[in-house]
């Protein structure tokens, strides 16, 4: 269920195309966040989870890996099977941002 941030980066940099969905706050994302990523927050997920297909790995990323550990436990609790968290959130996180 966990994966670490490294993992993450290098799976990007091998051109690997990532379901990364960063749940945080709208300001908090305003100071970057993972290319490519998707900004649903927390809050929203219940509402949006059509845009979240249960089919595919999903990595979950917030600050610290606390609010992304609880949308992983939503999700799971909703059946969705390959959902990550990202461990530390974007605190660990050396990669690009945008």
């Amino acid at each position: 269920m966990n994966i670490l941030p490294l993992d993450v980066k290098e799976r990007l940099e091998k051109g690997e195309k990532l379901n990364i969905i960063d749940v945080r706050e709208d300001q908090e994302v305003a100071t970057g966040k993972i290319p490519g990523s998707k900004h649903i927050r927390l809050s929203e997920i219940p509402d949006r989870l059509h845009e979240i297909d249960p089919n595919v790995e999903t990595i979950m990323v917030c600050r610290s890996g606390n609010r992304s550990g609880k949308a992983c436990e939503y999700l799971m609790s909703r059946g969705y099977r390959n959902v990550k968290n990202m461990m530390g959130g974007m605190m660990n996180w050396e990669g690009d941002i945008e």
